[in-house]
């Protein structure tokens, strides 16, 4: 029996969705064949994407997260897309410029440890310690990017090479 190469999920943009949606991507790539170690980043990956999407984009019932995982023979791609809330363009370009700055380290290693190093030396604004997105391209060895819409759908992807 041939496994499915696609996971599709969507849920309300409120944090109580998140279980379920580690344990659907847990059991879709296990079912595929993945072993312990890129399964943990894939999960880790997609919850640290959809936490980001549950804290930053837009609440309320008529709203939700969409979440795809694909299954390609060199790579695994997870997306997660929702509507973002008011932001203004400061925060998307800062979005993009941390991105950058991650993509700017041959070690992805390197960029995490710069991080630690700049949250450990600050005081935290509501708890943000900033570490999701280096989390994702260190722990989770995954190429991130992003784009915006023209419906402010904002969609964010993790590229894993297998």
């Amino acid at each position: 029996m041939t496994q499915s190469k696609s996971l599709s999920i969507t849920i309300k943009p409120v944090w109580e969705e998140l279980d379920g949606v580690r344990e659907q991507v847990e059991g879709f790539l296990e079912k595929n064949n993945f072993q312990k170690d890129q399964v943990y980043a894939m999960v880790m990956t997609t919850s640290e994407l959809a936490e980001n999407a549950i804290k930053y984009g837009a609440q309320g019932e008529a709203n939700s997260i969409h979440i795809t995982a694909d299954i390609y023979p060199k790579e695994v791609i997870i997306e997660v897309k929702n509507k973002i809330r008011d932001i203004d363009d400061d925060e998307l370009k800062k979005l993009d410029e941390d991105i950058q700055w991650i993509r700017g380290f041959q070690n992805q290693y390197e960029a995490y440890m710069e991080k630690l190093k700049h949250v450990s030396a600050k005081t935290l604004k509501d708890g943000e310690s900033g570490l999701g997105l280096v989390r994702i391209a260190y722990e989770g060895q995954s190429i991130l990017d992003f784009y915006v819409n023209e419906n402010d759908i904002l969609a964010m992807s993790a590229v894993y090479k297998l």
